[in-house]
């Protein structure tokens, strides 16, 4: 979706342990799954959407489609046949560690809404507790394998909602990262404004050139601490991808293994050549300051998602509007370390992140739930909450469709729907990602401070195997 699913990751390190608990208490528990057909024939049917949006607060526009678009045309459509539909909306509007608290506890006592969302990143965590379980037993594989908005999603968005082989949900929406650069810094640099690296070695290339313009910083990819999860999603894990793997893949969590060691040389590099600034990634607030000084003209790349053209840069409701964004601008995908090398043997890399909407495994109304899932992520619905409650914040959906239908005239967000989500990376959704994440990130805070790839690498798959267990790591 957008840089939600970055700021809540972030914001749930502080109830980590808590939410832990929580999941651990549920262990071996599993939610009652009820009858697909449960109350299939009902005529009156009771119904509600759980979503940490309020209207006039958190997420109003999700909150306001909710409540204008999907109450009363859903109730309506469902009244022509027959069906009266009473249908609640249950908002809130605490921060994402609270709300998640919430609905963890909801669902292990058999209560929450029938449709909820949850970030792509916790749908392992809630399968393996028991809280959710597969489309395929809430509402039946014939059911699911039927509904014709699959094929408008695009292939890899539907690594979102499924864990281990099996859909668990509908993506919400999502997101992608790309190489931004400053043309006119560019230009003044001697180098191409129709600039795609094809390497790391071009993207080096280009930063020391950028590195004889006084006042600039050359590069910025997220690294450090200080950066939280940006730095895993936004920085390490696009250049691990580029150097051939996933973080994990197989049942198998890379450790000190080639890969690895690559990803964090090229933060090596950076630094040590002085091609960006390491106070950037290490204070709390250099994320914010980075964002001003890209938009300010005084760095030249940067690594980051959609959220920083449309959240950021955006001349009408950016937070560091640049007016000359769409001239001034420029947008590359990121390469693999070299031509071919990527994960499946790609050129170019990314990652994308986004939420999924669920039926609650306890729902009373399984067939009627899913109606209500399908009806909210149609094209209609989309391009509903797209037209009329984003405004001019667009945002990439999964659905091919839409994308196509409403961003011809979003350049960059159009980019990424047609070159960059094809081929992206999401995040594993397994339990122990969280916590992996948080290793990446003191590995990459370790060679910024002037440890070696090899003695990070050492440590990060050392304290790796304390907590997935030494068999599913992979060294090499």
């Amino acid at each position: 979706m957008d840089d939600r699913a970055v700021r809540r990751s972030t914001a749930l390190v502080a109830v980590a342990v808590a939410v832990c608990l929580l999941l651990t208490g549920c262990l071996g528990r599993p939610a009652r799954v009820s009858d697909p057909r449960l109350n299939a024939d009902a005529r009156t049917v009771n119904l509600t959407i759980a979503s940490n949006a309020i209207v006039g607060g958190k997420n109003a526009s999700i909150a306001a489609w909710i409540t204008e678009y999907v109450i009363p045309r859903f109730t309506e459509r469902e009244k022509a046949e027959g069906v009266t539909v009473h249908l609640r909306f249950l908002g809130d509007g605490s921060d994402d560690g609270s709300y998640l608290q919430k609905q963890i506890l909801q669902l292990r006592t058999g209560g929450g809404g029938d449709i909820f969302d949850i970030d792509g990143t916790d749908v392992g965590n809630f399968a393996e507790s028991w809280l959710i379980r597969p489309l395929d037993e809430v509402v039946g594989a014939s059911t699911v394998a039927a509904w014709d908005g699959w094929s408008q999603i695009y292939p890899t968005v539907r690594q979102l909602d499924r864990f281990r082989g099996q859909d668990y949900g509908i993506p919400v929406g999502t997101d992608g990262r790309v190489l931004f650069y400053n043309k006119t810094l560019f230009a003044r640099a001697g180098l191409p404004t129709d600039w795609q690296p094809h390497s790391w070695a071009d993207i080096l290339d280009a930063a020391t050139r950028l590195a004889t313009l006084p006042g600039v910083t050359p590069l910025q990819i997220a690294g450090g601490t200080a950066m939280a999860e940006t730095t895993t999603i936004n920085g390490f894990l696009p250049l691990l991808a580029g150097a051939g793997t996933s973080i994990y893949a197989d049942g198998k969590w890379q450790g000190n293994t080639a890969a690895v060691r690559a990803a964090l040389g090229f933060y090596q590099q950076i630094f040590a050549r002085r091609l960006a600034d390491p106070v950037l990634d290490e204070e709390t607030q250099g994320r914010d300051q980075s964002f001003a000084e890209f938009a300010a003209g005084r760095i030249g790349i940067y690594l980051e998602s959609d959220y920083m053209w449309r959240g950021i840069l955006s001349p009408t409701v950016g937070n560091d509007p640049m007016p000359d964004r769409n001239s001034t601008v420029g947008y590359a995908q990121i390469p693999a370390m070299n031509p071919g090398s990527g994960v499946n043997g790609q050129d170019y890399v990314s990652y994308s992140g986004g939420a999924v909407r669920l039926i609650n495994p306890n729902t009373a109304y399984p067939q009627q739930a899913w109606e209500l899932l399908t009806f909210m992520n149609s094209a209609a619905a989309q391009e509903a909450y797209e037209q009329k409650y984003l405004g001019s914040a667009t945002q990439i959906m999964p659905r091919t469709d839409v994308n196509n239908a409403l961003l011809r005239g979003e350049p960059l967000m159009n980019y990424i729907a047609t070159n960059v989500l094809p081929h992206t990376l999401f995040r594993p959704s397994e339990g122990a990602y969280t916590r992996v994440s948080a290793l990446i990130r003191q590995a990459t805070s370790d060679v910024i401070a002037g440890r070696s790839p090899d003695a990070a690498a050492a440590a990060y798959t050392r304290k790796l195997a304390d907590i997935v267990g030494r068999n599913n790591v992979v060294d090499n």
